[in-house]
């Protein structure tokens, strides 16, 4: 096989072990933030249990713990895949290795016993006295310094080849234990899955029993969910409405000719100026990257319909996401943009609604608020404190992204702390 391409094999492989080695690290990072969030949760399950004041929430909580298990489980059998597909290319280097040092330990044994043959200085000397010629006696003696140079080069080369044949066996042995461990480990949260399941069907088949109150209550909560999404929806298209008008005087003063019409302001979206135009591509470069609304805490309830953990039959709907968090926790900006609205929603609840271009973020249950309309904000800052619910004990903000009018799934922007 020709050596560029021997070269170009190689080349793909050790690009191949890098990419694995940067997926590795990101599952491992990926693993820790769920195992943080299971053992955030468990607090929160026992700190519920204790008070025992609604099973509901009980079941609530544990179902979020059972999907963070399941998580857990993909994450390490991605883990475990990705270090079998790494283990087999090691072992294809250390093949690779072997046959090489092979050929080059026999190319080197037929060299060696050549130069014991003819190692005398007489015969050394003999080779070059019987040249025809000046010329050739110098040949003769070049052909020699470059025959004992290209001994001593190969027996640098098996020796590099050799240390790194040790060196992937070495790893490999890691990499085995390493996989044993990742099995071990999914074996274990197996077997804790299971028992969470076994014990949220015995309280599920209790609670049934009062199925149609606990229906009711779904339904009434559901029902306010939609007031306030309403009320949100709203204010955003008052701001996208008021963000037009402003674009559009500000045209009309550049072009004193145009005239500015009160009916043709769109409230469903945002005309972007060249500066607004900046922010949002600026915030949706930042999609995946962007850290959590509070600095500790786990999404205990997705974007979207999904069936209530009580009952298959009943379908939820929610327009962001959950994160539950501690007792007194800060809310903060996810981004650096303006304060389009400060929301009062009941006596104890607040919002507050943070313009990014033609981007919008809302940050649900708020407790107080320590931002005000029209305020700039940067990243991370604190906006408010999210509120404890006396009755469950729950600190739950509630998290929205929206561009213009539509809603996105909240988790795909979110990264990390």
């Amino acid at each position: 096989m020709p050596k560029f391409l021997l070269s170009l094999i190689f080349i793909c492989m050790t690009s191949l072990l890098w990419s694995q080695d940067s997926q590795q690290e990101k599952l491992e990072e990926r693993k820790a933030q769920i195992q943080k969030e299971i053992r955030e949760n468990e607090k929160l399950l026992q700190s519920v249990k204790k008070k025992e004041k609604s099973a509901v929430n009980v079941v609530i909580i544990q179902s979020t713990k059972i999907k963070l298990k399941e998580k857990l489980i993909n994450t390490t059998e991605k883990q475990t895949k990705l270090l079998s597909n790494d283990m087999y290319i090691n072992q294809m280097q250390i093949n690779k290795l072997k046959r090489e040092l092979l050929v080059l330990k026999e190319d080197y044994a037929k060299m060696i016993v050549k130069s014991y043959k003819s190692r005398s200085t007489e015969s050394r000397a003999m080779f070059i006295l019987s040249s025809e010629s000046f010329l050739q006696a110098y040949k003769r003696a070049q052909y020699m310094k470059q025959y004992t140079g290209y001994r001593k080069m190969q027996g640098e080369e098996i020796k590099v080849k050799s240390d790194k044949l040790s060196d992937f066996n070495d790893k490999l042995s890691v990499q085995k234990i390493a996989k044993q461990k990742l099995i071990a480990e999914n074996v274990k949260e197996r077997l804790s899955l299971e028992k969470e399941k076994q014990q949220q069907v015995k309280l599920v088949n209790v609670l049934k029993k009062d199925k149609n109150k606990i229906a009711k209550e779904i339904g009434k909560k559901q029902q306010e969910y939609r007031t306030i999404d309403r009320q949100i929806n709203k204010l955003i298209r008052e701001a996208i409405a008021a963000a037009n008008r402003k674009a559009a005087l500000e045209k009309a003063k550049a072009n004193p000719g145009v005239a500015v019409s009160k009916t043709s302001v769109s409230s469903s979206k945002i005309e972007l100026t060249p500066e607004a135009k900046i922010i949002a591509d600026n915030f949706r470069a930042n999609r995946g990257r962007l850290p959590y609304p509070v600095e500790k805490g786990y999404i205990s309830l997705g974007y979207g319909n999904q069936t209530h953990p009580l009952f298959n039959t009943i379908t939820v709907h929610n327009s962001g996401v959950e994160i539950t968090t501690d007792r007194g926790a800060t809310a903060r900006a996810v981004f650096g943009g303006e304060v389009a609205s400060v929301i009062i929603l009941s006596p104890v609840n607040r919002a507050v609604m943070i313009q990014h271009g033609d981007y919008f973020t809302v940050y649900q249950n708020l407790s107080s608020v320590s931002v005000s309309k029209g305020d700039k904000v940067n990243i991370k800052q604190s906006i408010g404190t999210v509120r404890t619910n006396g009755e469950t004990g729950r600190t739950i903000i509630k998290f929205l992204i929206l561009q213009n009018t539509s809603y996105n799934d909240p988790e795909g922007w979110l990264s990390g702390r």
